[in-house]
């Protein structure tokens, strides 16, 4: 290795967004660096462009108008002054071509050498390069225009996933079980991988129904030392995309462990690597598979970070400047247990549909590492992923972890979009997770509660604290009369009256004022004694039949957002009287999200079937198929290929066959 000069680093641009780009902020002030945030126009108002000390607009909507345009990048580095350039994850973070113009520029490059990603970003190279280090590989096939799809797949063995040669994420993947879904899957995964990564390049390798996604986390600096800081477990995964991980991995032992590592140092060494980066496998039983490399920080780094007590942003950047480890692998040790759940906005009863919105309520539990990009108030774009935080726990055993992260979750206020929340608390608290048994197809056996249905007296106890707290802002609000307590009668009159309605049922409610803090009240039906300890603009706390508790309250509109020991309930207040709707267009398929129009598969007329593609809809980097819930016949097509749609706009008319409805 050639001498190296230590180039302290001054500015960091971070040529991301939301979460990954306030992680690396975090870090970069800590070491008393500046920093540069880049924004989309639906950005603008997220946490991360307030947390830069300066923040550039690409002026465009898209990933390609904005974080995947390299021109715009480029420019906004050279207007920023910055000395150093952050790619993140996604987007530009494994593109050669943009590290080499980055590093052209004079700019120093926070991440591995622009050769590496190339030969990385190779997948199928990669593999090779695997095969020449004695690594175990799965059969793989890259797919050309001119590639005979059917051979390839048979060549390489059913189930096949069909694989986005450049990016991860889960974006550009199928899994193909048959040959008559092969051309469909290919085509399907070409868009998605050039929209999420710029480049449609996808390849065929054998699927392996049940395994474990185990990776190595490698660090090397520019003097040549390579070190691996442990593997993380990564199995749980929906849509390919990994939902929680955790460190180590409950199946790895000593033995298993040392050889994976040595695997990944060696790929390392071979590559001439230079920061972060991952090493993954397919791992059954004791046996394990090279996947691929991920040159750049891993979304599900900080259980690394907690299990070592290293900051590895932070490594990154001394690597970058120059600075050797410092330590050896002898010197790296395991302590305790890590897990991260990521939150998404996204519906886990709908096969995690994304969810987009505004983010009314949140409030993180303190008692979990919070990795965010947002705040409340945040919208949840649907041009980007839907993730909304990252929590992690830090146990000193694995149980230990799996409980705290449980109980973050729980005590986690998060309201006004669908989530996953209470899927991930159900997952975390499975007989299964709990004995480590977290194959890749842990979803679809184990199968978690998607949705937690609070009982009747959880949304019976809502309801009093709404209600308590709707009465304080009346009386607040009250412009006559205002010095008399609230409930005051001066005779004995009716109680008062309100609805709510919960998950599609309506709950009625009574109350009678005792005193000024006291009340009786009747809801659903059951009789309920309520004492008022305290009532602020956003929280009551309450004794019900005896049992003394917090609430945080909101309202938005006629909907109240309650969070109690239990968790979340969402409560829509009903008004008096009946009011004058709008109709809906029956038989109509609509939009499960905004989007835009890729495919419109049948005309007015045409009669389908149960399961029959209608329209392929792209939202939030992936694609969406709106299929036909029953045998019938389209009335009419409301779209064209290229509209950009609304939540809920109407697709398609249809008409149920006769004995289908």
């Amino acid at each position: 290795m050639e001498n190296v000069t230590i180039k302290p680093i001054r500015t960091i641009l971070v040529a991301n967004r939301g979460e990954i780009a306030s992680r690396v902020f975090r870090t970069a002030r800590n070491m008393g660096i500046s920093t540069v945030a880049v924004y989309a126009d639906s950005d603008a108002n997220l946490p991360y462009v307030r947390e830069a000390d300066i923040a550039i607009a690409l002026k465009g909507e898209t990933s390609t108008d904005t974080y995947l345009d390299m021109e715009k990048l480029l420019n906004a580095i050279r207007m920023s002054g910055a000395d150093a350039v952050h790619p993140g994850y996604g987007f530009l973070s494994e593109n050669a071509v943009f590290a080499k113009a980055v590093i052209d520029a004079g700019v120093t490059w926070i991440g591995p050498p622009a050769n590496a990603i190339q030969e990385m970003g190779d997948k199928l190279a990669a593999k090779q390069l695997m095969i020449e280090a004695d690594v175990p590989t799965l059969p793989a096939v890259q797919l050309s225009d001119n590639t005979d799809i059917v051979s390839a797949a048979n060549e390489v063995g059913y189930p096949v996933l069909v694989k986005a040669a450049a990016g991860g994420g889960g974006r550009g993947m199928r899994i193909v079980e048959q040959e008559s879904d092969l051309a469909g899957a290919i085509e399907g995964a070409r868009r998605e991988a050039a929209a999420a990564f710029g480049d449609d390049t996808v390849f065929l390798e054998r699927w392996l129904t049940s395994s474990r996604h185990i990776e190595m986390q490698i660090l090397g600096d520019l003097h040549g030392n390579v070190v691996h800081f442990f593997e993380r477990e990564c199995s749980i995964q929906r849509r390919h995309q990994k939902i929680i991980e955790e460190a180590p991995s409950p199946a790895v032992d000593t033995e298993l462990r040392e050889r994976m590592g040595q695997a990944a140092v060696s790929a390392a060494r071979s590559l001439n690597y230079t920061s972060a980066g991952t090493v993954e496998f397919l791992v059954a039983g004791n046996e394990f598979w090279f996947l691929e490399v991920n040159t750049r920080l891993q979304v599900e780094h900080p259980v690394t970070e907690e299990i070592t007590g290293f900051d590895l942003v932070r490594e990154q950047i001394r690597i970058a400047e120059g600075e050797p480890l410092g330590y050896q692998q002898k010197d790296l040790s395991i302590d305790g247990h890590a897990i991260e759940g990521r939150l998404y906005a996204e519906n886990p009863a709908k096969e995690f549909l994304p969810s987009p919105g505004t983010l009314s309520v949140w409030k993180p539990s303190s008692s979990a590492r919070f990795d965010s990009g947002v705040e409340a108030g945040s919208e949840i774009s649907p041009e980007f992923d839907p993730m909304i935080a990252k929590v992690i726990s830090h146990g000193a055993t694995r149980r230990e972890a799996i409980a705290k992260l449980a109980r973050a979750l729980e005590t986690t206020s998060i309201q006004g979009i669908s989530n996953n929340r209470d899927f991930l608390v159900a997952a975390l608290r499975t007989p299964e997770f709990l004995a480590g048994d977290t194959t890749t197809d842990f979803i679809e056996r184990v199968n978690p509660s998607r949705v937690r249905t609070p009982s009747k007296k959880e949304v019976h106890e809502a309801i009093i604290a709404a209600a308590i707290s709707a009465q304080q802002r009346r009386r607040n609000q009250a412009t006559v009369l205002a010095h008399v307590p609230s409930g005051w009668r001066n005779s004995h009159m009716p109680p008062e009256r309100a609805s709510f309605e919960h998950d599609g049922s309506i709950v009625s409610l009574e109350y009678r004022a005792k005193s000024t803090i006291s009340f009786e009240m009747k809801v659903g039906g059951d009789n309920y004694e309520t004492v008022t300890h305290s009532v602020s603009p956003r929280s009551v706390e309450l004794t019900i039949n005896d049992r003394r508790m917090d609430f945080a309250v909101s309202c938005e509109g006629d909907t109240w957002f309650t969070h109690g020991p239990a968790g979340d309930i969402a409560l829509r207040e009903l008004p008096r009287f009946a009011m004058t709707g709008t109709v809906e267009v029956e038989g109509g398929l609509t939009a499960p999200m905004p989007g835009k129009v890729l495919s419109t598969e049948v005309n007015a007329g045409d009669p389908v079937s149960a399961g029959q593609l209608l329209v392929v809809l792209e939202a939030m980097k992936m694609e969406h198929r709106i299929t036909a819930p029953v045998d019938g016949v389209v009335g009419s097509v409301r779209v064209v290929v290229g509209d950009q749609v609304e939540k809920d706009a109407v697709l398609i008319e249809m008409s149920a066959t006769e004995g289908d409805e």
